[in-house]
C-alpha cells in the first residue's frame, strides 16, 4: 500500500481545482492519501506530490529530506525546473504511481547555521544599497577578496536559478559540486568558481555584517561570517521516466536555440 501525501500552495490561483483532480484520480485507482497545507507539512509518506510552483517545491523537498520522501511536483508555477508535471498530465498520474513509471533523483543540499539550502545560500551586505566587502575562505584558507552586490553558493540544482542570471554555469542537478558566484563584482579576475562538495566555506566581511538568504525563504540577518558545508540531508526527487534534464533546460529556458527558429 503507496500512502501518499498532497501538498498545495493555496495561494497560487488554479491550486484548489488540481488539487480536487488530483484527489480524485487517487481515488479512482484506490491510492491512500491526506490532503496538507504548505504551511504545516507533517508525518511520513511514501510519495509526496506538491502543487505549486519551484518555491512550492523547494519547501517541500527540504522538509521531508529528513524523512527521505521522494516529492514528485505539479507545476502550476513559473518556470517549473523542480515541478515537472504540467496540469494536464494529472489524470496519468495513478498509472504512474500505480506502475512506478517514475525514477528517484538525489539532490545535495547546503547547510549554514541549521538552515538548509536545496537551490542557493546567497549572502548580502547588510546595507544592501551599496557594494560590499567579502571574504572567500575555503578550508580556511583565503581564496578571494570581493567587491560585490553579494555571493551566490549554490547547489547544482540551484545552478539554473540566481546563480545563472548573475552569470553562473549550468551544472547537471546529480553532480556532486558546489559553485561560487559573485554578484556584480567589481573586477575582472572574480569568476564563478565550482568546487568540490567536501570543502568547508566560510564568507565574512571587512566592512559590515551579512544577511544571509537559503532558498530565498529563510533569512539569517546580522551576522559576522557564514559558514557553508554540504547537508547530511539529500532531496529525492521524483521525476516521471519520460521526462529528462537537457530536454526541460531547452523548453524551459529555450537553451541552446537559434533566436530565427521562431
Amino acid at each position: 500500500m503507496t500512502k501518499i501525501a498532497i501538498v498545495t500552495n493555496h495561494c497560487i490561483n488554479g491550486s484548489k481545482n488540481i488539487t480536487e483532480n488530483l484527489k480524485s484520480v487517487l481515488k479512482n485507482n484506490a491510492l491512500d492519501y491526506d490532503e496538507l497545507d504548505l504551511e504545516n507539512l507533517k508525518g511520513e509518506y511514501d510519495l509526496v506530490c506538491a502543487i505549486g510552483g519551484d518555491g512550492t517545491m523547494l519547501k517541500t523537498l527540504r522538509y521531508y529530506s529528513k524523512s527521505q520522501t521522494p516529492v514528485m511536483g505539479i507545476n502550476i508555477g513559473r518556470l517549473g525546473f523542480l515541478s515537472l508535471i504540467s496540469p494536464d498530465k494529472v489524470k496519468d498520474l495513478g498509472d504512474i504511481i500505480l506502475n512506478k513509471q517514475y525514477s528517484v533523483k538525489e539532490r545535495i543540499m547546503l547547510n549554514t547555521d541549521g538552515k538548509t539550502a536545496l537551490n542557493d545560500i546567497v549572502i548580502k551586505g547588510h546595507s544592501k544599497v551599496r557594494s560590499s566587502k567579502f571574504n572567500l575562505y575555503i578550508n580556511d584558507v583565503l581564496m578571494s577578496e570581493y567587491i560585490a552586490d553579494g555571493i551566490i553558493v549554490s547547489t547544482p540544482t540551484g545552478s539554473t536559478a540566481y546563480g545563472l542570471s548573475a552569470g553562473g554555469p549550468i551544472l547537471y542537478p546529480g553532480l556532486e559540486g558546489i559553485v561560487i558566484v559573485p554578484i556584480c563584482a567589481h573586477t575582472m579576475t572574480a569568476r564563478p568558481l565550482v568546487i568540490p562538495t567536501d570543502e568547508k566555506l566560510t564568507i565574512k566581511s571587512t566592512d559590515e555584517l551579512l544577511d544571509v538568504a537559503c532558498d530565498g525563504q529563510e533569512n539569517i540577518l546580522g551576522v559576522n561570517e557564514v559558514k557553508i558545508e554540504l547537508s547530511k540531508y539529500r532531496a529525492k526527487l521524483a521525476i516521471p521516466k519520460d521526462v529528462d534534464f537537457y530536454t526541460v533546460l531547452k523548453n524551459k529556458l529555450y537553451w541552446g536555440m537559434s533566436p530565427l527558429s521562431n
